[in-house]
């Protein structure tokens, strides 16, 4: 069956959004009483929810919501739009859609700020379906995020899933949240993440450019457990 609908992630893919959440949690760790992190710090847990990776840099439990609430006060007024598009994405958007794919996002970023990214970037109008997270426990996981998104586009459960759908995303839970609904997924490497964290998780290929994307997501993959 061929291949009929892509799934992209947006920050580390679709947008450098680094800018902005750097400043907004340096901002916020300031603000709350703990060391600011470092711009390497900062990059590791660009990607996954932030309960998921704030503890790796320091930030205790019991302070994380504190610390999450102090940063969307920045990052949603400020922050969300030190923001740009990757070079290339446009046209890589164009091209598959020249090619009749189906394009959606599926991003772990909460839609209350992914949403007026993609707004801000006026490219809201390219996909089928925005899905993100919720700003509850209801939708967090990557996992969770896809089977949203397959819900939305009514294909949740089809057999042949693992032919008709492709993510592609910069982090290893992008591969591993695709991975949970038999979907193979492309890693690109100008993200966030590392080639050894991309193909560690199984990812089924690897793009360096926007461009190599829109060749890749058409061709016939088998995840490793298949």
């Amino acid at each position: 069956m061929p291949r009929t609908h892509v799934l992209l992630d947006l920050d580390g893919t679709l947008s450098h959004s680094e800018p902005g959440i750097l400043r907004s949690l340096q901002w916020a760790c300031e603000q709350e009483g703990f060391p600011i992190p470092s711009e390497d710090e900062v990059r590791s847990v660009i990607g996954p929810p932030f309960e998921v990776g704030l503890p790796s840099i320091g930030i205790p439990d019991d302070a994380l919501e504190r610390v999450i609430n102090t940063y969307r006060r920045r990052y949603e007024a400020k922050g969300a739009f030190e923001n740009t598009l990757y070079d290339g994405v446009l046209e890589m958007l164009d091209s598959m859609a020249l090619q009749g794919l189906s394009l959606s996002v599926a991003t772990a970023k909460p839609e209350k700020t992914a949403h007026p990214i993609l707004d801000y970037f006026e490219i809201s109008h390219r996909f089928d379906v925005r899905a993100g997270a919720t700003m509850t426990s209801e939708r967090r996981t990557k996992a969770q995020v896809i089977a949203y998104a397959l819900q939305e586009l009514g294909i949740y459960g089809h057999p042949e899933l693992e032919q008709m759908v492709i993510m592609v995303g910069d982090r290893d839970h992008d591969v591993i949240g695709a991975m949970h609904h038999g979907i193979p997924c492309i890693g690109v490497t100008w993200g966030y993440g590392s080639i050894e964290e991309l193909l560690g998780a199984g990812a089924v290929a690897l793009a360096e450019t926007p461009a190599e994307v829109a060749e890749l997501v058409a061709q016939p993959y088998r995840l490793r457990s298949s």
